[in-house]
């Protein structure tokens, strides 16, 4: 008596969904999901984020105190003479 089954559930979600739409329930999922990056993100620490931006951007993060510094370079492939 004190839990609901899997019936009851799916009957309230049901009916959730005939008052709300799927596409309001849509917006609300993606609007959460939002809120919660956000808030992972202002939680981190400044220097937590610019290691991730260096990470993102395909850089090596500098070490404490250094300056990054990006090489320019070409890369050939070697043919072996036969």
């Amino acid at each position: 008596m004190g839990s609901f089954s899997i019936w009851h559930w799916l009957i309230v979600l049901a009916i959730i969904v005939l008052i709300f739409g799927t596409k309001k329930l849509r917006n609300i999922g993606s609007d959460l999901g939002g809120a919660v990056k956000g808030f992972k993100d202002g939680m981190k620490s400044e220097s937590d984020k610019t290691a991730d931006a260096a990470t993102t951007k395909g850089e090596i993060p500098p070490a404490a105190g250094q300056t990054g510094q990006t090489y320019d370079a070409e890369v050939k492939k070697e043919t072996s003479k036969s």
